[in-house]
């Protein structure tokens, strides 16, 4: 699986691996069908080209990484580009990831109204389909939403098989702190899992981002995670 690193000038791709528990069969309540399109789409010569719509924290991010690691597991080659990184120099990120058989685009919205990285991209999707390579995009909108300053590549967009993802409610985001935890051997009492989803809100991201903190700083106190523990970890008082 291969990124773009941010940088000032244009960068090789360089080597990434999804956390172990960034899969596709670790997504909690997934839409009908959906994890079964990304297969086909990963693992699959001329799956289905799909686009994941879904507001922040819904695990876009999640899913493009997890079908770059099912597509790798199937023996083919994949590779993950936040546009965000890439913005006023996509058609070099896009050049140089070219030959993989898998190519996850995150972000979509990050290059809207930028007419250079439009037709990159557009230029991008057509060698694509010509090759046989398979494209998958995220974006916090719908394709109609975005506002793109280049007609075609909104017409582009729109043939893709479309995925809406929807945020999840406290029982959902429970769930993927729990299993996330006993997948690292993690023990977290429920009080402190009420504590921490006061504290982060909706956001998946944040939850994971401080799960791994957790994960470390409770190795190196060698304490269980506890409300007193967050308490001191992150110095925040209970709400």
């Amino acid at each position: 699986m291969a990124s773009l690193e941010p940088g000032p000038v244009p960068q090789l791709p360089l080597a990434l691996r999804a956390p172990p528990d960034q899969c596709l069969e670790t997504y909690l309540d997934a839409p009908a069908g959906a994890i079964a399109q990304l297969q086909a789409a990963a693992c699959t010569a001329g799956g289905d080209w799909l686009y994941l719509a879904g507001a922040p924290g819904t695990g876009k991010t999640h899913l493009l990484l997890a079908s770059c690691a099912a597509a790798e597991a199937a023996g083919r080659r994949a590779a993950y580009l936040p546009l965000q990184a890439a913005t006023g120099r996509v058609r070099d990120a896009l050049e140089a990831l070219e030959g993989n058989d898998l190519l996850t685009l995150d972000g979509l919205e990050c290059i809207a109204g930028n007419r250079d990285d439009e037709i990159a991209l557009f230029d991008a999707h057509n060698r694509a389909r010509a090759s046989g390579a398979t494209l998958v995009y995220a974006a916090t909108e719908q394709p109609d939403a975005l506002e793109l300053a280049l007609p075609d590549l909104h017409s582009r967009l729109s043939q893709c098989t479309r995925i809406v993802l929807s945020p999840l409610d406290e029982a959902g985001r429970r769930e993927v702190l729990r299993q996330r935890a006993q997948r690292r051997g993690l023990v977290i009492e429920e009080p402190a899992l009420d504590w921490l989803l006061r504290r982060v809100g909706r956001d998946l991201a944040g939850l994971t981002e401080l799960l791994d903190r957790l994960d470390r700083a409770s190795l190196a106190a060698k304490r269980r995670i506890t409300v007193p523990f967050l308490r001191e970890m992150l110095g925040t008082a209970s709400r």
